[in-house]
């Protein structure tokens, strides 16, 4: 019997081992904590009604989860008071969760644009943005600025985030809770959603699509009020376009040539220039909405007006349908780059409207609070808080 017994088990153990190794070899190199737990957060109005379903209650008690997650914005399932205290037992017990994090910190800039830092599961911090802007006719545009990754892989020189190291990408439900905290301390609905915080959106672009897929339809933010931004990673603009989505593609250039834009952006080396402009060409052609291009100023470096020239030259072979947003740089510790002077800013602005690009310098928002543009860097995107007691408060992060 203990033959045969060894018989049967010494296959499996090798076959266990095998699909063992098969998993890890195939699995990302960055593990994503409790991956497969349930998460309420980021489900759509049909799986939260089949998700009553199958714990025997109405239908109608899907829609009611759905608006607690999204419109009343509760935390946590014991205080779902609308449901049945039965209902909100069995998800407890069948191991269900909201998905909404603690809010570690909050710094506000004197422009009223606030900087929160998140506490994820795994005690990780990730950083999103809130910008309110009145425009001049009295109307309140409130934008998220919201991370993908825990830190960012590619390193540009001239990004805080990429300096302080990467950790992990997000789940979808990491990226729509930051809008949501964003609405809690604003009061205010979120109108516009920039995937422009921490991180490389195309390198999570499967949690950065389901992510803006709840945001379009469960928290009702318009597509062509969201824009998504990358510094180019090969392949993923031509798979973003299989998409037809009506969101702002934003691509950072920050130079006119790839030998210069090598020197800033690193990875620019796997991904030449050409190659991304004929991407971003094909983008346009598949879904008829204008590219962004997105352009940093580093005072002496590509601020030039030559470099305006040779740029213009550039978004000229792209046809049209392209526009240009200049962003003069955000001063960031341990930085050698400079901040242009507003003289050498307006030059290259004038230098690109006199070759009939369409072009735009964004508004430094959040400068004081270190929440402005390329400047998102925490000590604990890398390395997670260290547990405290309860009762002992938690540490206010030095500046950053």
């Amino acid at each position: 019997m203990a033959a045969l017994q060894h018989a049967c088990t010494a296959p499996l153990a090798r076959a266990l081992r095998a699909r063992a190794a098969a998993s890890i070899a195939s699995s990302p190199p960055v593990r994503l904590p409790r991956a497969d737990s349930r998460v309420l957060l980021g489900l759509s109005e049909p799986e939260l009604r089949q998700l009553a379903l199958d714990f025997s209650q109405q239908s109608y008690r899907g829609k009611q989860l759905h608006d607690l997650l999204y419109k009343t914005k509760v935390k946590e399932i014991q205080d779902f008071s609308h449901l049945p205290q039965a209902f909100r037992e069995s998800l407890r017990e069948a191991g269900w969760r909201v998905g909404r994090s603690p809010v570690h910190h909050v710094v506000s800039a004197a422009d009223g644009t606030l900087k929160i830092l998140i506490k994820l599961e795994d005690n990780r911090l990730i950083e999103t943005v809130g910008i309110p802007v009145e425009d001049g006719n009295g109307s309140f545009r409130l934008t998220a600025c919201v991370s993908s990754q825990v830190g960012c892989p590619l390193r540009c020189s001239f990004c805080a985030t990429g300096k302080g190291g990467f950790s992990r990408n997000l789940l979808p439900h990491e990226i729509v809770e930051q809008v949501l905290a964003i609405e809690d301390l604003f009061k205010h609905r979120v109108t516009n959603v920039v995937f422009m915080g921490m991180g490389e959106p195309m390198l999570n672009l499967k949690s950065v699509l389901e992510a803006h897929t709840c945001l379009n339809k469960d928290v009702q933010i318009g597509q062509r009020m969201m824009t998504i931004s990358t510094v180019g990673v090969p392949n993923t603009i031509k798979m973003l376009a299989t998409h037809k989505l009506q969101s702002t593609l934003a691509v950072s250039l920050h130079a006119p040539n790839q030998k210069l834009r090598e020197t800033i952006v690193p990875s620019a080396k796997s991904y030449p220039l050409n190659a991304l402009i004929d991407d971003c060409k094909h983008y346009f052609s598949e879904t008829r909405r204008r590219v962004t291009f997105e352009y940093t100023l580093l005072a002496g470096i590509n601020d030039g007006v030559e470099h305006a020239a040779d740029l213009a030259e550039l978004i000229h072979t792209c046809g049209r349908g392209y526009h240009v947003n200049l962003i003069p740089f955000n001063p960031i510790e341990g930085s050698e780059y400079r901040r242009p002077y507003k003289k050498a800013v307006l030059a290259f602005m004038a230098t690109l409207e006199s070759k009939k690009i369409t072009v735009s310098v964004r508004q430094t928002r959040g400068l004081d609070a270190s929440a402005a543009c390329g400047q998102l860097r925490n000590a604990h995107q890398k390395n997670p808080l260290v547990e405290v007691e309860p009762s002992a408060a938690l540490p206010q992060l030095p500046p950053i």
